[in-house]
């Protein structure tokens, strides 16, 4: 079996962290839009209507 050129290696190496961080940078905003939204949600509802 021929073994991979060292290039090769670290191609693949780059393929996968490029992969795992922009997995990272997609939930970390995906995760942020929603707790935002449910902030928001929360917010309106717990809104007082003070009378003087």
């Amino acid at each position: 079996m021929p073994q991979m050129a060292p290039l090769w290696w670290e191609v693949l190496f780059m393929l996968f962290m490029l992969s795992f961080f922009m997995m990272n940078i997609i939930m970390f905003f995906n995760l942020k839009m929603k707790n935002k939204n449910k902030l928001m949600k929360l917010i309106m509802v717990n809104q007082f209507k003070w009378k003087w």
